[in-house]
């Protein structure tokens, strides 16, 4: 493999963890130009939205993932300006597209050399992954555009199956290299994380991604966060030297590695505990929701910070694992149609236009939870009313501005896009492209919420229930 300087990305990486630059050059993919980053014996590093790790085992090459559609020819110029040694083997790690669709060029540049094609090995789950992605392929368009914000996406029904699958753990043997693979619940059911011991590396996958754990995604499926803390305690113990994550940067130096990982074990370990204990007593979800509290400091940590998930979420998560989806609302479990409720509770506070004028004095003075839910109504029971669209659209517009998370401001954003669209007669692609960072965001420049902006507040949220002013 070809040597090229590493020195100003793996400066950059460091400055990541001291707190004193962002991963926004990381997740923009500034470095994903200069070819295959060098970051240790043998191993290089493609840094971009979903990373990939390229190992030259001596006897061809093995990839630890192969990034989205978007950086799969990128990919496969990087790698070839490194080395021209076969693609023996592709590893995924779980089976999100994100780190599944780089396999194409190189599948296609054996089928022209007139030679086997890379073996690529994943968990058993990954299968049964890709065919629920193929049979929902219309759900999760939708959930994806208004995660992400864009507009025209479109979910994927072709995919690249594993041709080598294992349960538990699964040793494979390239070269001068072994690569241990091992399961693990976590982001999801499917995750495998993979040691090299001789090179004393660990790829975590998304197991660890320089964001809180994206253990409660409100439109996807189910996570587990009590296997995925014992995952990341498990991976503490092989000491690693190195550690080149799913997204985000490599962190080197076993002292760093076994402090980031312990660090994202007890924020999860915490959240499951309270949570655990808040059920055990009775708690509706309401009271667990607003219950527990993450402990002081984690979240202030350069790879804590919710930029793309956050404990919020993970707390209803872990509800719908343990508990269900009834929340001990009795009103809740066999509920009037909400357009319904929302006519009844209208008539009563004396129209929907009332209950917009409360929700814009609520804004007025900071309760954005308490004026999200009066617009919502207000609407709900008046959806063509122009006046009451106006004041949905600020509400949410507002609580967007105000979260640091990519899962609530993609759902804020796509609300008061929905509204201004009524109050404008438009449409939603329209508004959700009016301001640069919207059409940034609509041309599928992908990101994780809040990487830029010192002003984001992480680990101190601001109580936007309690009243302020009058």
């Amino acid at each position: 493999m070809t040597e090229h300087s590493s020195s100003g990305y793996m400066a950059y990486a460091d400055r990541v963890w001291s707190g004193e630059e962002t991963l926004l050059a990381h997740f923009t993919g500034e470095f994903a130009g200069g070819g295959l980053v060098p970051v240790g014996e043998r191993t290089g590093f493609f840094p971009a939205f979903a990373n990939v790790a390229v190992f030259d085992t001596g006897d061809g090459l093995v990839l630890v993932d192969s990034g989205d559609f978007r950086t799969a020819s990128q990919l496969h110029t990087s790698v070839r300006g490194h080395s021209k040694a076969p693609v023996s083997a592709v590893v995924y790690t779980h089976g999100h597209v994100d780190h599944v669709f780089g396999v194409g060029p190189f599948d296609q540049e054996a089928a022209d050399a007139g030679t086997g094609r890379p073996e690529v090995f994943a968990h058993e789950a990954v299968a049964a992954r890709f065919d629920r992605y193929r049979e929902t392929a219309g759900y999760n368009t939708w959930i994806n555009r208004r995660q992400f914000g864009v507009p025209s996406l479109q979910w994927p029904t072709e995919y690249r199956y594993p041709d080598t699958t294992y349960r538990d753990r699964l040793t494979v043997r390239r070269g001068e290299l072994t690569f241990e693979l091992v399961h693990a619940r976590g982001e999801t059911d499917d995750h495998t994380y993979v040691w090299i011991p001789e090179l004393r590396t660990l790829c975590t996958g998304d197991l660890f991604i320089w964001n809180s754990p994206n253990a409660g995604n409100p439109q996807k499926v189910q996570r587990y966060p009590v296997e995925w803390a014992q995952a990341l305690r498990d991976m503490q113990e092989l000491d690693a030297e190195m550690l080149l994550p799913g997204h985000g940067v490599p962190i080197l130096g076993a002292d760093r590695i076994r402090q980031a990982l312990g660090d994202t074990a007890e924020l999860l370990e915490s959240l499951c505990d309270q949570t655990r204990d808040l059920m055990n007593a009775g708690a509706r979800l309401d009271e667990v929701l607003h219950g527990v509290k993450v402990p002081p400091g984690l979240l202030e940590k350069p790879y804590l910070h919710p930029a793309y998930d956050e404990p919020e979420f993970v707390v209803r998560n872990l509800w719908r694992l343990w508990g269900g989806w009834y929340d001990q609302n009795p009103a809740n479990l066999k509920p009037a149609p909400e357009a319904a409720l929302a006519a009844e509770l209208a008539d009563a506070a004396g129209g929907a236009r009332a209950l917009a004028d409360r929700a814009e004095r609520l804004l007025g003075r900071g309760q954005l939870r308490l004026a999200a839910h009066l617009a919502e109504t207000a609407a709900l029971a008046a959806p063509a009313d122009r006046a009451v669209a106006r004041v949905r659209a600020e509400v949410f517009a507002r609580r967007a501005e105000r979260e640091t998370s990519t899962m609530a401001r993609g759902v804020f954003d796509w609300a008061a896009a929905e509204s201004a669209a009524v109050a404008e007669g438009t449409d939603v692609a329209t508004e959700l492209t009016r301001s640069d960072a919207g059409r940034r965001r609509a041309s599928g420049a992908i990101s994780v919420g809040v990487v830029d902006d010192d002003s984001c507040g992480c680990g101190t949220p601001v109580d936007d229930s309690a009243p302020q002013g009058v």
